[in-house]
């Protein structure tokens, strides 16, 4: 028993001598400019590289710097801009004939071609386009000539409503124009329906073509831009169909 107590009293006297050693230090590093270690609390310095993001943009924001792609990309623009504004007619022309109103814009897309030309000739350009009687329009050709290939284009345009025409002499041509029915104006939409697609088509073709062209580089500000650019003008095809309805 009395070798178990020294051996007991021995251990309390070194846990008080260690203690005692702890707080000495701890006096003795406070009373001097120097923390103890574990006291210290460290705080991440700036590098001399670091860089403020204040002035970042975005990459779906940042313009096309390029000149080639620049040019590139007003090219792409100017030919769905002509695409959405042919379009435009074209629905302006069916909201006419959807409303029961008879006028020469009724045949302004019919384009007529002879043989041994490229140059495709409105109406107006070889005839004059009239109105009579409110009901009928009158095609006068200024050469004799030219009816023939003034009535192929008047069937190859497939005008909802102005499919038949009747020729009065050698140089005009009568078209009866009918009130719209309900079963009309139908296929009047569904004819601008049709022209919608094909020019949401001709669109993704420029931007294709545009692509093939420019050859960038994947997730590229070109690839972005021109997307953007794509997505703007077949939402303009959407909206003009929907006004039309």
């Amino acid at each position: 028993m009395s070798l178990r107590r020294a051996a007991l009293r021995s251990s309390s006297i070194l846990r008080q001598h260690s203690c005692l050693i702890a707080h000495q230090n701890f006096i003795s590093a406070r009373n001097t400019s120097i923390s103890p270690s574990f006291l210290v609390r460290t705080y991440a310095k700036a590098g001399k590289g670091a860089k403020s993001t204040a002035n970042l943009v975005p990459r779906s924001k940042q313009p096309i710097t390029d000149p080639e792609a620049q040019e590139e990309y007003a090219s792409a623009e100017q030919k769905m801009t002509a695409a959405v504004d042919w379009f435009r007619r074209e629905c302006a022309s069916i909201a006419t004939r959807a409303n029961g109103r008879v006028t020469p814009d009724l045949l302004s897309s019919v384009r007529v071609r002879f043989p041994k030309d490229e140059h495709a000739f409105k109406l107006e350009e070889i005839s004059t386009v009239g109105v009579r009687n409110a009901s009928e329009l009158v095609i006068t050709v200024f050469e004799e000539e030219s009816l023939k290939h003034v009535e192929r284009a008047l069937y190859d345009a497939k005008l909802p409503g102005l499919s038949s025409f009747q020729k009065q002499d050698s140089r005009t041509l009568k078209i009866p124009v009918p009130k719209p029915t309900v079963e009309a104006r139908k296929a009047l939409f569904a004819a601008a329906e049709r022209q919608a697609e094909d020019t949401r088509t001709q669109i993704r073709r420029h931007h294709q073509a545009s692509l093939k062209r420019g050859k960038y580089e994947k997730h590229s500000v070109e690839l972005d831009e021109f997307q953007k650019l794509t997505t703007r003008f077949v939402n303009n095809v959407d909206t003009i169909l929907k006004q039309l309805k």
